[in-house]
């Protein structure tokens, strides 16, 4: 392994710091993102991007769920950590495994943004105004089963690509509408395509959707200390709620899983639930609790914790039985 890129004296502010971004507009914009905030506190350090492109990015006639899952976007992210030639990783939180390979940590998870998907069409200003046999373009298993229960009349077709090449997708006619993350669009400036923000009713977010997480390698005190700063508590213990219960159901991009999180005042309330990708069957479960003080990462952790045994309890190990059956007709092929 090469030494460290950014080796400082114990104690003292860094004095220079890699950051491994995907090269898509949008995850350069994350990481650029970063990059400010850890200038405005070591305005001394020499902060650069290593842009990457990864496997998730190549692969794009075929669903995520079928060709390997979120790690894909991430991979060769961490081996550029592991050799030494990055610090840290920004990442989409959404886009990141709930497992850790070892030898990693999520070291900050900065303010969130809107986390709600959103509608982007040159026709239709809401789902529920389009006509049979629409055609609405989707990324994500989750998406897919949340409109196939509630709006079975529309024809729901794979979208891949990064947001530029799902835009451009939707604008050349393949689609009459997609189904984004409100938060990538507001981040590049391109608010003024969404026409109209879900509601959780309508498409629940994914755990972690609207957060940006930064990676580093396991076992580098100094350097979680200098991201320190960069942590925005509230959006970390939601987002801590949310992957508990996404791991603890296996959560993937194989599995139509929903978890979101939100406050009022010191209580955080989640809702969650598991459906198969046709919308056939789902479950769904909802819990509060008081999250604060020294043990609010706990707290945190055992909300998302009584929330995924909730699930398991109404049903939701025999979707998650059926989805792992080669034989099913709903699994991933």
């Amino acid at each position: 392994m090469q030494a460290s890129v950014s080796q400082s004296p114990s104690g003292a502010a860094p004095r220079k710091l890699v950051i491994a971004s995907r090269e898509s507009r949008l995850a350069m914009w994350q990481a650029e993102h970063v990059r400010a905030a850890l200038q405005q506190y070591y305005p001394a350090c020499d902060v650069s991007i290593l842009g990457m492109t990864t496997r998730g990015d190549q692969i794009l006639d075929r669903t995520l769920s079928k060709v390997g899952g979120k790690g894909l976007f991430v991979k060769e992210l961490e081996i550029a950590m592991a050799e030494g030639r990055a610090d840290l990783a920004v990442h989409s939180l959404k886009d990141v495994p709930m497992e850790l390979p070892a030898g990693f940590a999520l070291a900050a998870v900065m303010e969130r943004e809107d986390p709600h998907d959103a509608l982007v069409s040159a026709r239709f200003g809401s789902l529920g105004e389009m006509p049979a046999g629409t055609v609405v373009g989707t990324s994500s298993l989750r998406r897919e089963a949340a409109l196939r229960a509630r709006y079975p009349h529309l024809e729901i077709r794979p979208l891949r690509g990064n947001l530029d090449t799902r835009l451009g997708k939707l604008d050349r006619g393949d689609y009459a509408a997609i189904i984004l993350a409100a938060a990538g669009l507001k981040r590049l400036g391109l608010a003024g395509r969404i026409r109209a923000v879900l509601d959780p009713v309508s498409s629940l977010p994914a755990a972690g959707q609207g957060a940006l997480g930064i990676e580093i390698p396991a076992g580098r005190p100094e350097l979680a200390a200098w991201l320190a700063p960069l942590n925005h508590a509230p959006s970390a213990l939601a987002v801590t709620a949310e992957r508990v219960v996404a791991r603890l159901l296996g959560g993937s991009c194989q599995v139509p899983l929903a978890a979101h999180a939100r406050w009022d005042g010191a209580q955080l309330h989640i809702d969650a639930f598991v459906a198969m990708p046709d919308g056939s069957r789902s479950v769904r479960a909802s819990a509060s609790a008081v999250v604060e003080g020294e043990d609010a990462v706990a707290r945190a952790e055992a909300l998302g914790n009584a929330v995924a045994r909730d699930l398991l309890g109404q049903g939701a190990d025999g979707i998650l039985a059926a989805l792992a059956d080669p034989a099913s007709p709903q699994a991933p092929a």
